[in-house]
């Protein structure tokens, strides 16, 4: 007869689990918010700013926005579209866990606050054991990465007087992750449509609206696609 868990044994079981998922997202965290709290310092802000900032705001390239923004003059309506237009391709992540987050309790509320590039990438394609209670999965997953970007911000923020260098090419390691956590994702389908069509759709979106633009264009075309051909993709082990 199995035994049964107790709350306590179920949680550290979820944390124990969800913490590898973060080993590559606390690489690219630290390494970016270290960058970011040595660009608030560098920017005349103590390490306060940075890690409050990331505690809070919690939105990687607005943060970094936001330090221009915080020493330009007063102009709320322009900081909350350009926070809209940055941030917009969150509302296609929680669209696509709507599902994911039933039932999750108070949960819920901060996995909707924490809910990153990162960790929704985790989040929506890890295959959790069936003794793994998901809920908490996802929980110590935002939490984590949510960690990690917070202690890197202040940590930068606190060393940024002792440490100088040349941060140039820095941002290349969460496009590095992307590729990794892509590839994986690759190698558990057994149908490749979709992974093909979210490729050849941000290429074209790229040509079509340029680097600055083409982020929206391209999630409201792959969501279409998803939507219309989900069941068939499902079927076929395109989607995962």
């Amino acid at each position: 007869m199995q035994k049964t868990m107790s709350s306590k044994q179920i949680i550290k079981q979820a944390a124990y689990y969800a913490f590898p998922h973060t080993i590559p997202i606390f690489a690219g965290f630290w390494f970016l918010g270290i960058t970011y709290g040595i660009y608030m310092h560098i920017s005349g802000f103590c390490f306060l700013y940075p890690m409050l900032m990331g505690l809070t705001i919690f939105g990687g390239s607005l943060e970094f926005l936001a330090v221009k923004m915080l020493l330009s003059p007063f102009a709320p309506v322009q900081v909350l579209v350009m926070t809209v237009l940055i941030q917009a391709r969150h509302l296609f992540y929680g669209i696509s866990m709507l599902d994911p987050f039933k039932g999750m309790g108070f949960k819920k509320f901060y996995l909707i606050f924490g809910m990153c590039d990162e960790t929704f990438s985790i989040n929506y394609s890890a295959k959790i054991p069936e003794n793994v209670d998901r809920g908490w999965f996802m929980f110590f997953v935002t939490l984590f990465n949510h960690f990690y970007w917070v202690s890197g911000a202040a940590l930068g923020g606190i060393l940024g007087s002792l440490i100088s260098f040349n941060t140039k090419g820095l941002d290349f390691v969460m496009t590095a992750m992307f590729i990794v956590i892509f590839l994986e994702q690759w190698l558990r389908e057994k149908s490749h449509a979709a992974s093909f069509t979210g490729v050849l759709v941000s290429v074209l979106c790229l040509i079509l609206f340029g680097p600055d633009s083409f982020m929206i264009p391209t999630m409201v075309c792959i969501l279409f696609f998803l939507t219309i051909f989900r069941t068939p993709l499902e079927k076929e082990g395109g989607m995962v």
